[in-house]
């Protein structure tokens, strides 16, 4: 029976293309102009209500995307679905955090400033633009999930996507290959998403080159164009206003300019341009995908007289629009094979141990698009990116494509953290972080961490797995600490100390997949009180003493923002056995212990914190085990490092309202806490321990320092305090 049906069809089909041999072959040609695109889909609307047929598709970025989905078969309803999960928030973020390995999570607890550096045999380097595209072709991917071939004039419509050479500035236009990567390559902005390679030619938005492609339709044979031109117009004077404005401007008046011949090519009587009234859709606001839409339409029923006259019969459509439906995405599809192609540094077997793809199962879209996210967010790739292609025995192979960063193998990140407590308690702190990857066959890494300011700490960390697959590693690490440990009376800082530690340890541990690891070790080292402003002596607290034990840690992670999260667990368990048989002065046990989780709906959102520091065991602590705390968030209404003792139970919980949607950043909040804390043995309480209150309101903003915090705290011993800070609070 579906032999027949097909025969049917094809007969239907043939009859259609003796009759579409007498007609004017018809190609729609979709400009670019990032958000505003979805105007092209309310355009294609128009054109199917009217019956107008669609011999071409030629389209450049926006329009490589609607267009490239439209041609390979997919309907609108299904496309303009798909474009409402696009927005500005996702497209300039590759992957989630949850989706980063837990080395990327660790290296996101501390704010840094502007992009990865990479050092390599060349000297230092950039990435090519701001996000992979990773994100972004992953919907590519599912907009094209029909495409069954790669010649792209054998597509249900046949279709072209137009790029720009980076290395000439010439047009180049796409014709054959992967689909879903033709169109990013069309799309790829300049320094914003990173260039495609394809055929040796590195390839950036076809915009640049030729916005309205007209002249690569009537080379496929179009003799009626329908141009659909969603350009962006040229900024006023007075909207220039920095460096990011103006350099903004040079692309406009690129695309402008090849427009302007483009339009010029278009024949008045017989071809019909279509320019919707997009005043209101800034071109990198892809969260009004389905206004855009709208206008698109509405400008398509301004056209529709013109249009007309090019409009079939109900029963000529018909059959045409069969041709479309029958592209279906495949079903059922048996891999025969998983290749990983573009590996240099990083062996095969380390990524098929991360991949639930295997060969001999049926291809799961959702499961390989996991694949890919979690291949990227190891940190060692620019661009990851699959293609499924059919053999003759009906199987598939599956190619995972990786392209390896050019800016590495070393890297280097520099941020900064600044804070007052408006009452003479200012701390600035400059950081800086190193890693070196791939040093040998099995992945070992040599990490760095700097940091100068308030708190002075200098570490180094080798991180060597012991298996092809990474799933069991050693770590050999030292690092050493001073930090001022301030005494306070009454909320009357009566002296400032040093507290130095020095350590060294092996650790032996376990990843768990990208959500955390275990690690059990031995450590040995010392810590000290050093003396910075008092009249006491450092040795009244306690002498120099050294450490040495075994210590289990469990970490786990999976907000989905550090600064903000709206969903996830972060959690961190640390068990210390200190033992005079491995180096230290006394035994004793303790357990310390974080967490925090948060919840959200629409623009509110609820986290919850929890922090504990106390002995396991009878014997208590010693003098040398001692904290400090308070600060913004932790304990708000004291200055920061007021309360000391050596144990700890704390809990808060914050409520964040969204006042502005997020974009290429997080947005901004106001938000309050409340917080409960109990230290014990602190220095200046009467009966050894107290419990504190404290709340907090503060506003919010992240920016490209980190995240900027105004706020106010207020205690339970009517303490107030006032902070700023830029970083992590």
């Amino acid at each position: 029976m579906r032999k027949l049906h097909a025969l049917i069809l094809f007969s239907c089909l043939s009859c259609q293309l003796a009759h579409a041999a007498t007609r004017p072959k018809i190609a729609v040609v979709l400009s670019g102009g990032g958000a505003r695109g979805g105007a092209h889909i309310g355009v294609l609307k128009v054109l199917e209500e009217l019956r107008v047929p669609v011999d071409i598709i030629v389209g450049t970025s926006a329009g490589a995307i609607v267009g490239g989905a439209y041609a390979s078969g997919m309907p609108l309803a299904e496309i303009e679905r798909e474009m409402q999960t696009l927005s500005t928030a996702n497209l300039f973020h590759d992957v989630a955090r949850r989706d980063l390995s837990i080395a990327r999570k660790t290296d996101d607890a501390d704010s840094f400033v502007g992009p990865e550096i990479g050092i390599g045999p060349g000297g230092l380097s950039l990435p090519k633009g701001a996000v992979s595209g990773v994100a972004l072709e992953a919907l590519l991917r599912r907009l094209t999930v029909r495409q069954s071939v790669p010649d792209f004039d054998h597509l249900p419509i046949p279709f072209r996507a137009v790029a720009t050479d980076v290395s000439s500035g010439e047009m180049v236009v796409l014709e054959h290959g992967n689909l879903a990567q033709a169109i990013r390559a069309s799309m790829a902005i300049p320094a914003v998403i990173t260039p495609v390679e394809i055929d040796g030619q590195l390839l950036i938005d076809g915009g640049i080159a030729r916005n309205l492609p007209v002249d690569v339709a009537r080379k496929m044979g179009a003799d009626i164009i329908i141009a659909v031109n969603i350009g962006t117009p040229l900024l006023k004077r007075d909207e220039i206003k920095s460096v990011l404005s103006m350099s903004d401007q040079m692309a406009r008046m690129l695309t402008a300019s090849n427009l302007r011949t483009s339009l010029a090519e278009l024949n008045p009587q017989v071809d019909v341009l279509i320019a919707p009234n997009l005043a209101t859709i800034e071109s990198r606001n892809f969260d009004l995908l389905k206004e855009a839409a709208a206008l698109g339409e509405q400008a398509g029923h301004q056209a529709a007289e013109r249009l007309q006259r090019y409009a079939l019969s109900t029963e000529d459509y018909a059959v045409l629009s069969a041709r479309r439906r029958y592209a279906q995405a495949p079903q059922g599809v048996l891999l025969s094979s998983v290749r990983i192609d573009g590996t240099q540094r990083v062996p095969e077997e380390s990524l098929r141990g991360m991949m639930e793809t295997r060969a001999g199962e049926q291809f799961d879209a959702a499961k390989a698009e996991r694949d890919m996210r979690r291949l990227f967010g190891r940190g060692d790739f620019e661009h990851v990116s699959y293609t499924l292609t059919p053999l003759p025995d009906g199987r598939h192979e599956l190619t995972t494509t990786v392209n390896e960063k050019s800016w590495g193998p070393q890297y280097l990140r520099l941020g900064l953290g600044v804070s007052t407590d408006f009452e003479g308690d200012s701390f600035f702190t400059l950081r800086a972080m190193h890693r070196w990857t791939w040093l040998n066959a099995l992945g070992a890494e040599w990490r760095n961490d700097l940091e100068i300011g308030h708190t002075d700490r200098l570490s180094t960390e080798w991180l060597q797995p012991l298996t092809p697959a990474q799933r069991l590693f050693a770590s050999a690490y030292l690092s050493g600490e001073r930090t001022p440990l301030d005494i306070y009376s009454q909320g009357s800082r009566l002296a400032r100390y040093r507290y130095e530690s020095i350590a060294a340890g092996l650790d032996l541990g376990v990843p768990l997949a990208e959500w955390g690891e275990a690690r059990v070790g031995v450590t040995r080292g010392h810590v000290n009180l050093l003396l910075d402003t008092s009249f006491l002596p450092p040795s009244e607290f306690f002498p120099k003493a050294r450490t040495g034990g075994v210590q289990l840690r469990l970490r786990a992670d999976t907000l989905d923002n550090r600064s903000f999260p709206r969903s996830g667990v972060e959690a961190d368990l640390r068990v210390f056995a200190s033992r005079t048989a491995l180096g230290a002065d006394t035994n004793y046990n303790k357990l310390s212990f974080s967490a925090q989780t948060a919840l959200a709906t629409g623009p509110h959102s609820l986290q919850g914190a929890l922090e504990v520091q106390h002995k396991l065991g009878e014997n208590a602590l010693p003098d040398h085990e001692i904290l400090s705390f308070g600060g913004f968030l932790r304990m708000s209404g004291y200055r920061t490092g007021e309360l000391v003792g050596n144990s700890l139970h704390f809990g808060r919980l914050v409520y964040n309202y969204r006042i502005s949607a997020p974009g290429l950043l997080d947005g901004a909040y106001i938000g309050a806490s409340a917080e409960l804390g109990r230290v014990g043995n602190t220095v200046d309480s009467l009966n050894g321990e107290q419990t504190v209150r404290s709340n907090a309101l503060y506003l919010a903003i992240d920016t490209p320092l980190g995240p900027l915090y105004f706020g106010a705290g207020r205690a339970s011993r009517n303490q107030t305090a006032l902070y700023l800070l830029i970083g992590k609070p």
